[in-house]
């Protein structure tokens, strides 16, 4: 693939992952992306997985056309960015290592190598020459490890930016970007929406017309809709107007009681509604859901004295990754004493803007007239 007159795709598809990160889905697999820039010397941008060694390297003596690299710039040291270092560097004997000083402890850990007589150190601005253009180096520290670099390359005004502006998904499969790179964003970099936001201020003084993240497609066209997106989502606004439902159910009440809300909030004009069983639903789907839309309801059980285990899990999901600046509302279900509404509460203690609907809606078993007008009154505050 070929990006500009200068810089080609080297990266490899991975169709045989199940699971990214060891949690994450990827129906559709998973890019490892790296590139080449081809001028008075080479420079090639970031490696490949561990498995994908081989055609990696078949790849960059093909984009060279017999030429060797002059460096290897690692931007990010997740082993799926990293693992091939050792062997480019063993292939190419005179190549040197671009990093971060914080990449290089990282380095001796993986590798048992942290190339002092072979590599340059660079920090936030910082150059590299390679003959008619230069590279520029800026710290994007905790975007989403504590060592991160991104690059700019002026004369072709791109951007490699390391896991920002990534998705789930090899590049041979045809698939709308924004979808996955949400799951993507809010698993992955989520909990740093701090960061990112810096990273978003530092670069709105570059010119950039063509981003190459490290995962998914290169992006060419529209780039402020992918920028809008990003500063939506880490400054945890909402994407989409609507409601999510999050339920757990053990004999079926409670499910039926989500059902119900959600046909209430339909019938009410709301504009979406999105319904998620937390036994059987993707954990990140939910998770992706609970970060796009304003509003959320939490239904669920009192189990063993405390919320029921789908729901704490999902829970925790959230506020470790930084869920804000969202309204809640809770429903309830317990025989005899149903708690769940203050259990849930108090994970939310330390949850920056966190508004919770006046109406709790409590079920003791089932649904009955009282927590039916309950339900109601909750629909309104929702539809406000």
């Amino acid at each position: 693939m070929i990006i500009t007159d200068n810089i080609k795709y080297v990266g490899v598809n991975d169709h045989d992952i199940d699971l990214f990160e060891g949690q994450y889905e990827v129906p559709n697999g998973m890019a490892y992306n790296s590139y080449v820039i081809i001028d008075e010397q080479i420079a090639v941008m970031d490696s490949v997985d561990t498995d994908f060694g081989d055609e990696w390297i078949d790849n960059i003596k093909k984009a060279t056309d017999g030429r060797t690299p002059d460096y290897i710039v690692i931007q990010h040291m997740e082993p799926d960015h990293s693992s091939n270092l050792v062997r480019f560097m063993d292939e190419f004997k005179d190549a040197v290592v671009v990093s971060s000083a914080k990449s290089f402890p990282m380095m001796k850990q993986l590798f048992g190598n942290e190339y002092e007589e072979r590599r340059i150190v660079v920090a936030e601005g910082d150059t590299l020459s390679l003959g008619k253009r230069e590279l520029k180096f800026i710290e994007a520290a905790m975007v989403h490890w504590p060592e991160v670099i991104v690059t700019y390359d002026a004369a072709d005004k791109v951007l490699f930016s390391a896991d920002g502006f990534g998705k789930f998904g090899a590049l041979d499969v045809d698939e709308k970007w924004a979808c996955e790179a949400r799951r993507y964003y809010v698993g992955i970099v989520g909990k740093f929406g701090m960061q990112v936001q810096a990273l978003l201020k530092k670069l709105a003084d570059y010119d950039i017309s063509i981003i190459c993240p490290l995962h998914g497609p290169v992006l060419t066209d529209n780039l402020g809709y992918y920028i809008d997106l990003y500063n939506t989502w880490s400054s945890y606004g909402v994407e989409t107007e609507g409601v999510v439902i999050a339920y757990t159910s053990v004999y079926g009440n409670t499910k039926k009681a989500a059902l119900l809300l959600r046909d209430k909030l339909i019938e009410k004009g709301c504009p979406k509604v999105v319904v998620n069983d937390l036994a059987r639903c993707d954990m990140a789907e939910a998770v992706e859901d609970a970060f796009r839309y304003g509003k959320i309801v939490l239904a669920t059980t009192t189990y063993s004295g405390d919320i029921f285990p789908f729901m704490k899990e999902f829970i925790n999901h959230l506020t470790e990754h930084n869920f804000q600046n969202r309204f809640i509302g809770l429903v309830e279900n317990g025989t005899w004493a149903p708690n769940a509404a203050r259990k849930i509460k108090g994970m939310f203690e330390k949850s920056k803007n966190i508004t919770f609907a006046e109406n709790v809606v409590t079920i003791k078993s089932a649904l009955n007239e009282e927590s039916t007008a309950q339900m109601d009154a909750l629909c309104r505050e929702l539809c406000e």
